[in-house]
């Protein structure tokens, strides 16, 4: 299937809802992922850290100034415990995924934890901790840190500043200095949107993979928009596209990128198994070749809502990864065990 990827195209398979059409452009994907990446999904383990959060984002539920959520860190000791059952579980890696803070307490509590991991096991460590300077960019990556994750969220300058506050806290061009930031720090730099936004459109969205393209990212994290009832974007839920189209677009955003960029790591989000609990399975036979089963203590998952009704709230780390082993088992999708599985992409250009 001869698929073009020019911006009118990309536009008209983001407006496709035919099934058998899209049936064609996913098995397409996938056999691109095939050939490119392998067949094996790797696993990242999730510790969300801290739900504490300077941020005051439009779309969040762990905005600032959401009164009605319970603000918590886990200690070190927390993480050390996740990475450890990461490793022996066979994982390879872990993500450490918090609010965004600058404080300089919150910053060396970071290094440190990423120094203990590096001295007790052989992980692979992503961020997705937010903007910061690039002096600290700099040290977390001495420290161990060798994958970043920013979500820029909407690529559209128009788009961004309809989702965030116009303010210096919230600037889409310091944003876009960050990611910049981060490729000169020597990390495996990704990011990624949300799908489904109100005011968004198709035009946006593939402005969004071109923009990936452009910024040649080593791996991405994308999903569809889910609203949360705590949040200034909720008063636009009636704008809103199904559910099931929101996931539809998501799985076929990955498709596209994965044809666009065919080396790079995609995660299958959990926005995806909100909507649908095989909504993941659905990414990787689409192109996604990265699932991050959720580690973070059981006790206080709940309060780490950016959107409502979060899948595996409740559930131990143990639960978590079993449920999601078994669903690959099933599938007959190998998991690369103990393995970093690093963007490839990334590897090519250095």
């Amino acid at each position: 299937m001869d698929i073009r990827l020019d911006r009118p195209s990309l536009i008209s398979w983001l407006e496709e809802e035919r099934p058998d059409r899209l049936a064609e452009l996913y098995e397409a994907a996938y056999n691109t992922k095939l050939s490119t990446v392998g067949d094996k999904v790797y696993l990242r383990g999730l510790v969300e850290i801290s739900n504490i959060c300077r941020k005051n984002c439009l779309y969040c539920g762990i905005r600032r100034d959401n009164r009605n959520t319970g603000r918590y860190e886990i200690s070190v000791d927390n993480v050390l415990d996740a990475a450890e059952f990461a490793f022996r579980d066979g994982y390879g890696s872990l993500v450490i995924q918090g609010g965004e803070r600058m404080d300089r307490a919150f910053i060396d509590k970071i290094t440190h934890i990423l120094k203990e991991i590096k001295k007790r096991w052989p992980l692979g460590i992503t961020l997705s901790l937010g903007e910061q300077s690039k002096d600290v960019y700099r040290e977390w990556f001495e420290a161990g840190a060798h994958r970043y994750l920013l979500r820029i969220e909407s690529s559209d300058k128009q788009l961004y500043e309809r989702i965030h506050p116009v303010d210096p806290l919230h600037s889409y061009r310091t944003r876009i200095q960050a990611l910049k930031d981060l490729r000169d720090c020597g990390y495996q730099v990704g990011t990624g949107v949300m799908i489904g936004l109100p005011f968004q459109n198709a035009w946006n969205l593939a402005d969004d993979l071109l923009f990936f393209k452009k910024m040649d990212i080593d791996m991405c994290g994308m999903g569809p928009y889910l609203e949360h009832s705590g949040t200034p974007l909720y008063s636009y839920r009636h704008l809103l596209l199904p559910k099931e189209r929101r996931l539809e677009l998501s799985v076929t955003m990955v498709a596209l990128l994965r044809l666009l960029m065919p080396d790079i790591n995609i995660a299958a989000t959990t926005a995806m198994q909100a909507i649908d609990p095989f909504g993941r399975e659905k990414a990787i036979m689409a192109g996604a070749n990265v699932l991050m089963p959720n580690l973070t203590l059981a006790e206080v998952r709940d309060e780490y809502q950016i959107y409502q009704n979060k899948p595996g709230a409740g559930e131990d780390a143990a639960i978590s990864s079993s449920i999601t082993e078994r669903r690959l088992r099933e599938m007959k999708i190998p998991i690369g065990r103990d393995q970093w599985g690093d963007s490839i992409h990334f590897s090519r250009r250095h």
